[in-house]
């Protein structure tokens, strides 16, 4: 799923856009042995909705699934890559190099794609975030790929939630990054997983200055966004939900041309333009407002 060269392809693939008789069929050609390079069983009414996303030695696919059974089988595998499976919401069961490892909330793994796998996604569906890296790009970040192969890794704070969250965020642009976008965005998604994985000392270093910072500025961006700018947020309560310092937070903003105060008033004024043009404040006035 990665891609070798070329800006962002992006596309959604939903079993919805597709007749119900032809649903089982299309699954398992287009969703399982074309993008995935899988074969899928359904063990329930097949429900498939993805974003795949391939960026230059990194793929990324997100979305929603039903039961299946998933095998890759020898005659599927055409690189090796690193696989990336990270559980949203549900749960699987991964069989692979011998062992047997469940992936549910709050978790993910590690697999190798030139190697054959077996993957049970369990009743109630499976909400997913999938990355393939290029073994060539991450395998030099990381002081010992091997050891990371089929090995739980929490997803829920350090440098994992940051990547998760970050994958998350290019998804939700859709089609519109630039070629430029799409080689910062890929840079920083390695800085990302080689810190979540084990990074050698001089990535590590590298990583902290560049993608992790990258990250955190997003993620707080997005937490002032979701508050709307309300009057009570301070500073010190966006870096106190990030395990931060409103110092190191300040210094983020400043690294990217603005500062915390500036956005967090374009944020207000954003919510206050919002309040005005909703028919429930129409009886506050607008100094109110």
């Amino acid at each position: 799923m990665t891609a070798t060269m070329g800006p962002s392809a992006s596309f959604r693939l939903a079993t919805e856009m597709f007749p119900e008789r032809d649903r089982v069929e299309i699954t398992r050609e287009v969703y399982g042995r074309t993008v995935l390079r899988v074969d899928l069983d359904p063990l329930a009414p097949a429900q498939i909705d993805m974003r795949v996303r391939a960026l230059p030695g990194l793929g990324i696919a997100t979305g929603s699934s039903s039961e299946f059974r998933v095998h890759r089988t020898s005659s599927l595998i055409d690189n090796d890559d690193f696989v990336l499976l990270a559980a949203l919401d549900g749960g699987s069961v991964m069989k692979h190099r011998g062992r047997e490892e469940a992936v549910g909330n709050g978790q993910a793994l590690m697999m190798s794609g030139e190697e054959v796998g077996f993957n049970l996604i369990g009743a109630g569906g499976f909400r997913f975030i999938n990355m393939s890296f290029s073994r060539k790009q991450l395998s030099p970040l990381i002081g010992d790929p091997a050891a990371v192969l089929m090995r739980p890794l929490p997803t829920q704070s350090g440098a994992m939630r940051l990547l998760l969250d970050y994958i998350s965020s290019i998804q939700e642009v859709g089609d519109e990054l630039t070629a430029e976008a799409c080689h910062l965005a890929t840079t920083h998604v390695f800085d990302l997983a080689a810190l979540a994985m084990g990074a050698t000392r001089d990535a590590a270093q590298i990583a902290r200055g560049r993608g992790v910072s990258v990250a955190r500025l997003r993620a707080i961006k997005a937490d002032i966004v979701a508050h709307g700018g309300h009057v009570d947020l301070s500073a010190r309560d966006v870096a106190a939900r990030h395990g931060l310092s409103a110092r190191y937070v300040r210094k983020l903003f400043e690294s990217d041309g603005t500062s915390l105060i500036d956005f967090m008033m374009n944020q207000r004024l954003a919510r206050a333009h919002r309040m005005l043009g909703d028919p429930r404040h129409a009886g506050r006035s607008i100094t109110a407002i």
